[in-house]
């Protein structure tokens, strides 16, 4: 018998609630898991990535601001690939613009051009994408690359950035976005996500810094 899936619960204005998580680690290697944890997601704590209970001190609220990203699919349709992507959960990780310069190509319109490489090769991108903002739909006649099966849930905290969650787990509800390929999400830690519980990129225009307390 497989062992249940883990759960991240959210609390409002608080942690992440995480029970059943076996594997989680950072820029330095494994962190040590506990049965179940509070996680900073305010990005004040002292002693990330657990919550310490400065969210009751900073202000930190957990709703979605109302000037957030649009939820909906941009579709860029080439002759083999179809690329989609929703911006409102992109984590700008730049797994995209640094594998594919010539298919996400930064400060063009239209930024994506799907014909601008080998179909599996962007496939294998897509499949990195850690925030699952990119999915895609192949035309017909032409064959699917295989991929693995998601496996057991992990945790990567992104040094300076999110969780980066992959695997199956049970997120209380929360879906990331249209579109959004399932097994892969990125989880704000900053405090400043527009879009919380998701990460929309705002680590980046705050700099946050996680040393920082």
């Amino acid at each position: 018998m497989s062992d249940p899936q883990p759960t991240v619960r959210f609390a409002p204005d608080g942690p992440l609630i995480v029970a059943g998580l076996t594997t989680m680690r950072d820029g330095t290697g494994p962190v040590p898991c506990q049965a179940k944890m509070a996680l900073c997601r305010c990005g004040g704590s002292q002693n990330k990535p657990l919550c310490d209970g400065a969210h009751a001190k900073n202000g930190f609220t957990s709703a979605k601001a109302d000037e957030r990203s649009t939820d909906k699919v941009d579709d860029y349709a080439g002759k083999a690939i179809t690329i989609h992507d929703n911006r409102a959960v992109c984590a700008h990780a730049g797994r995209c613009t640094d594998g594919l310069p010539g298919v996400w190509r930064l400060k063009q319109e239209p930024w994506i051009d799907p014909d601008g490489a080998d179909v599996a090769r962007i496939i294998d991108i897509i499949r990195s994408c850690p925030s699952g903002a990119l999915s895609y739909t192949l035309a017909d006649g032409i064959e699917d690359v295989p991929e693995q099966k998601p496996g057991a849930c992990s945790v990567f905290v992104v040094p300076g950035g999110p969780y980066a969650v992959s695997g199956e787990v049970d997120l209380d509800g929360q879906t990331a976005g249209q579109g959004a390929n399932a097994g892969r999400c990125t989880l704000c830690r900053c405090g400043g996500s527009k879009n919380k519980p998701f990460c929309d990129g705002t680590h980046w225009n705050v700099k946050f810094d996680e040393a920082v307390r």
